[in-house]
């Protein structure tokens, strides 16, 4: 065999001999959660993977104990870490899951244009995405609304929330729009859709997703001018809506609840701005069960710990609880404003008489959505039997608004 041959062998030899030698010794990957100043106890945690990670599905502690981890595939991955202590860290290695994925997760199931979300098998929410059936033949159709979430239920199966209530056709579980509006000199009118000057439409279900971590979908909405022969859109809507698997028997004695994120970003469909005058509502809208109608029937309490919703309405709030009872059980759902949105803590209406809250603020004075300027909100909601807890809520928020640090190492 020519020398030159012999050599080229060698060489063939020791490339392959190495590859085999890194296959064989893949990178192995350690994350570390560090808790800050805050309790966490079933926290959500998120975080970016390196292109190389993104097949690990699981993370496995120091004790040998395996938790799920869910990557999509942009490699973005969530956990939900149990319990660590405030200042306390805790390191876990990336490893490979090969057990069947677990029937306790989030599942969202599509049926046309409505969502049915359910955790454990247990149903928690729907989001319709098109108009749907009015629930009466005496509404008029004009007060057909799509992009909206109700029912929600709580983790007993209580029913939380209300759609089409009779004395606010165009309230609707959990919704979005704006009240008091400019745009082109016109003034729509987006909530109070049966005055036929504007309204809010589905568009489209870009995403609709399931998993043993989260399960959500994205969606698309549009704000139409009506004012004008030719309707006009006047502003392009998406939500993403994320709903965790947090243990429904959590530890040190708290109540089980529900916990799904809702982010919506709004802008302009022209170069024409929405301009939003100062008012008293208009923005996120939560209508709560029918059976909690009246001025006695319905329990506030906000994050600066008022429970007067005379006191309590136009004042700011980190986070508000509405509740009441079902079945002769107390029951109600906690939104927590995100502090990166605007004007947080956002100002809040709670209604005198009727189990409805909203997140305003427009009450802070006048403002505008204006082209290359899109207007992004955040919020977390807790749904929960019984009583609210001051201090868990309070415990929740701080979890939201910041969340753990983590740092992923190649070893």
């Amino acid at each position: 065999m020519p020398f030159n041959s012999f050599k080229l062998i060698c060489y063939l030899a020791l490339i392959l001999s190495a590859t085999s030698f890194r296959l064989a010794h893949a990178a192995t990957y350690r994350v570390t959660v560090a808790a800050g100043q805050w309790q966490r106890q079933q926290s959500v945690v998120t975080f970016d993977l390196p292109a190389a990670a993104h097949a690990y599905n699981g993370l496995r502690e120091a004790n040998g104990k395996t938790i799920p981890l869910q990557v999509d595939a942009h490699g973005h991955a969530s956990f939900i870490l149990n319990n660590l202590a405030p200042g306390a860290t805790r390191m876990y290695e990336l490893v490979k899951n090969n057990a069947a994925e677990a029937a306790d997760g989030v599942q969202v199931k599509r049926n046309g244009d409505v969502l049915k979300a359910t955790v454990g098998g247990r149903p928690v929410m729907e989001y319709e995405g098109g108009a749907g059936i009015l629930p009466r033949p005496d509404i008029k159709p004009i007060y057909k609304r799509g992009g909206i979430i109700h029912p929600i239920l709580s983790p007993s199966g209580k029913l939380v929330s209300d759609s089409y209530a009779p004395n606010h056709l165009h309230h609707h579980g959990v919704w979005f729009s704006w009240t008091k509006t400019e745009f082109e000199g016109r003034h729509p009118d987006f909530w109070n859709i049966g005055d036929g000057t504007g309204t809010v439409e589905f568009v489209a279900l870009d995403d609709v997703w399931s998993g043993e971590v989260q399960g959500g979908f994205a969606s698309r909405h549009c704000y139409v001018d009506l004012t004008t022969p030719k309707h006009k859109v006047a502003l392009n809507e998406t939500w993403q809506v994320t709903i965790y698997h947090v243990d429904d028997t959590p530890n040190a004695g708290n109540k089980p609840y529900w916990m799904f994120d809702l982010v919506v970003s709004q802008e302009c469909a022209s170069d024409s701005p929405l301009k939003l005058p100062k008012y008293h509502y208009g923005g996120l809208g939560f209508r709560g069960n029918r059976a909690w109608d009246g001025k006695d029937n319905t329990f506030f309490l906000t994050s600066e710990g008022e429970t007067d919703r005379v006191k309590g309405n136009e004042t700011r709030g980190r986070w508000c609880h509405i509740g009441g009872k079902v079945d002769g059980e107390l029951t109600g759902i906690a939104i927590l404003c995100h502090p990166d949105n605007f004007r947080a803590p956002q100002p809040m209406r709670l209604h005198p008489t009727e189990p409805f809250f909203c997140y305003a603020p427009s009450q802070g004075g006048d403002w505008e959505i204006a082209l290359g300027k899109p207007y992004t909100s955040r919020y977390r909601f807790i749904v929960q039997d019984g009583a609210p807890d001051k201090s868990e809520l309070d415990r929740l928020w701080n979890d939201y608004a910041h969340p753990p640090e983590v740092k992923v190492e190649a070893q």
